[in-house]
């Protein structure tokens, strides 16, 4: 009993100040960059150093966006790195810079967001585990894949799910979501009905989560708010996270986008479908990023080299990840369902069509 009462009392304190281990994550980075990582000239200077300030509110926002929807932050970043950076630095990036760019951004920033959703109360740790563990070998099996296969391909693939998903989306009635909006007694932790609600000593505020004998969830984040569902749904679930976990190897993004889809069809409401996405979305794309960096060498397919790495732009865009990923739980809490919905929709829908001029290019 002691032992569980300390671990409770260091988990509560973890989750209370998260938010400083995780601004002093980007700072030793920052530090470790400027001392120790290679660069292609020697004792590179101020103006180095410099050049790509301008970076940091544009990664700011788009790593706000995409961890309030609950999507991979390389679904925005590429899009970017591939159209705007050019026009606004007069020069293009390579594929190899724009995904070490992407990768190691949104590592940052997805870590940030899935540290700040779980205080919030906005996880659904059993769920996340089991899609995890379920998309893991599609993951893999993806970014080995992708030494071999055309990407324009892939992206064309991967444009036309994000279309479907808006479009499910936008048809998709998950009013049922709302907080507290289910009249329905609530579940005790002995199965039975009670009018109290959850609340672990371990967690923040008013923060906590029991599951009845029927499998029935009531959750409760920080804020009092309550959610009641079911996890229902695991084969629907496990087909299309597998299915987007092969184009998160491929491509660095796509289970979250087409994942949180099938959370919502299965009656998880909008706001954990997105803390909880969060961890899977993170986990996914630091193994891919593993499997791209290593797996390359051992099929003669591409690999990285750090010395290339353009650090004067990530030393920027790493501690913008991480303050977008610690805004979004604050701002998806704001937020009402439709517009939570609607604003996914959208952002698929834009995500789809800077595909769909990617491939164009490719081809033409």
């Amino acid at each position: 009993m002691t032992r569980s009462l300390s671990q409770d009392s260091v988990v509560k304190r973890f989750l209370k100040y998260q938010h400083v281990l995780v601004f002093l994550a980007p700072v030793v980075f920052v530090a470790f960059v400027f001392t120790m990582a290679p660069t292609e000239t020697a004792n590179p200077g101020a103006d180095y150093w410099l050049e790509y300030w301008w970076l940091f509110p544009f990664f700011l926002l788009g790593a706000t966006i995409v961890n309030t929807v609950g999507i991979s932050g390389a679904a925005l970043f590429v899009p970017f790195l591939i159209f705007i950076f050019p026009v606004l630095a007069g020069h293009s990036l390579d594929a190899e810079t724009i995904v070490k760019v992407g990768l190691i951004s949104e590592s940052f920033g997805l870590s940030s967001s899935a540290l700040a959703f779980i205080s919030y109360g906005l996880v659904d740790r059993r769920l996340a585990a089991s899609l995890v563990a379920g998309a893991l070998p599609f993951v893999i099996g993806g970014a080995f894949l992708s030494f071999f296969i055309p990407e324009a391909l892939f992206q064309f693939l991967l444009a036309v799910l994000l279309i479907l998903s808006s479009y499910i989306l936008f048809r998709a009635d998950i009013g049922h979501e709302e907080p507290g909006a289910d009249a329905e007694p609530q579940a005790a932790t002995d199965g039975g009905t009670t009018g109290a609600l959850p609340d672990d000593a371990a967690k923040l505020g008013p923060a906590g989560v029991v599951t009845s004998d029927e499998g029935n969830v009531t959750r409760v984040d920080r804020d009092g708010n309550d959610y009641r569902y079911d996890r229902g749904g695991y084969l629907e679930r496990f087909a299309v996270y597998g299915f987007g976990g092969v184009f998160q190897g491929l491509a660095g993004f796509g289970i979250g986008e087409i994942g949180i889809v099938s959370m919502l069809r299965s009656s998880i409401p909008v706001r954990v479908a997105i803390g909880t996405n969060h961890i899977v979305v993170a986990t996914t794309a630091i193994v891919a990023s593993l499997t791209h960096v290593f797996g390359g060498g051992l099929v003669g397919g591409h690999s990285m080299n750090l010395a290339l790495t353009p650090w004067n732009m990530v030393i920027f865009t790493v501690p913008a990840t991480v303050i977008g990923g610690q805004i979004a739980p604050y701002v998806a809490a704001a937020l009402d369902t439709d517009t939570l919905k609607r604003f996914v929709a959208f952002v698929f829908a834009v995500i789809a069509t800077a595909l769909f001029v990617l491939v164009g290019q490719a081809v033409l």
